[in-house]
């Protein structure tokens, strides 16, 4: 009977030490405290762009306005073939969820337009740099590109465009119906001319012409300050008189870039100026609002 009430009190004193060399782990609950000098938080990333998709870029631009940009179209007679130019052709991309573009071309009797319209969505993969902030760089190399001249003062702006020449000379139309006398040309135009070879258009050398000097202060290239976050215009009339209007924005983490050439059917016509910026900022207008939909 002794040896029976034995057994059951060394149990009981071995329970006790067993509990006693485990105790010391109860609060552990998995957790570990940040080593000293560390941060319990992680860093904050930099803002994402606020767009993640291109539009279609071949059906970005509506027939109305391919119409007045490439009056050609509208004199192919065939209607295949005249759909065929409204539909364009896309340009070569490797990831179009980062970059699209598409070409149209007409020819008229008078001139032969080109239209390029590219996207290009910035995505940085660098946790300090903002997709924003990256699309800003890769904007200002192409507006540094372009060389734009130093901005002109308001009142000799206005002398400019209120003389009594410009005021009494009749501005030609674009699509070829340019005359001489309108030789309104461009300051620098060197990112429009950089651009211009990719359209395969007319003489890809870009050089200003006398009359250059004479050229309205507002039809000069310059920045736009109503279009996106950031924009800029450039116009470039070549030796062959093929002007090329070339106008950039940005709209948060996207840069658009719309190129737009005329080469007249003889080379004593100018394709006016005025009126191919004035479609170019149309269209660009137009395009800026699609992202704001």
């Amino acid at each position: 009977m002794q040896r029976k009430a034995y057994v059951p009190g060394v149990a009981a004193l071995l329970a006790v030490l067993l509990a006693g060399c485990t105790g010391g782990s109860g609060d552990d609950d998995g957790t570990t405290d940040p080593k000293p000098g560390e941060s319990a938080t992680t860093p904050t990333a930099a803002q994402p762009g606020k767009y993640r998709t291109l539009p279609e870029p071949c059906a970005a631009v509506s027939h109305g306005t391919l119409d007045s940009l490439l009056p050609g179209i509208k004199q192919v007679t065939d209607e295949e073939q005249r759909e065929k130019a409204y539909e364009g052709t896309a340009t070569q991309t490797y990831d179009t969820d980062r970059k699209v573009g598409c070409r149209w071309k007409a020819q008229s009797t008078g001139a032969t337009d080109h239209l390029l319209v590219d996207f290009e969505r910035v995505v940085s993969y660098d946790n300090a740099v903002s997709d924003d902030d990256r699309a800003t760089d890769i904007y200002l190399k192409s507006e540094t590109a372009a060389d734009l001249p130093e901005p002109v003062a308001s009142s000799e702006s206005s002398e400019s465009s209120e003389s009594p020449d410009s005021s009494e000379s009749p501005e030609s139309s674009s699509g070829g119906s340019g005359s001489p006398s309108d030789d309104s040309g461009s300051g620098s135009g060197s990112g429009a001319s950089s651009s211009a070879s990719e359209s395969g258009s007319g003489d890809e050398s870009s050089s200003a012409t006398p009359s250059d000097d004479s050229t309205p202060t507002a039809l000069q290239p310059r920045t736009l300050d109503d279009l996106g976050d950031e924009a800029f215009l450039d116009d470039a009339l070549s030796s062959s008189r093929q002007r090329t209007v070339t106008v950039v924005f940005r709209t948060s983490n996207v840069v658009v870039t719309i190129q737009y050439d005329e080469q007249p059917a003889t080379t004593t016509d100018v394709p006016s100026s005025k009126d191919m910026q004035d479609r170019a900022r149309k269209l660009a207008s137009q395009l800026a609002g699609t992202f704001n939909d």
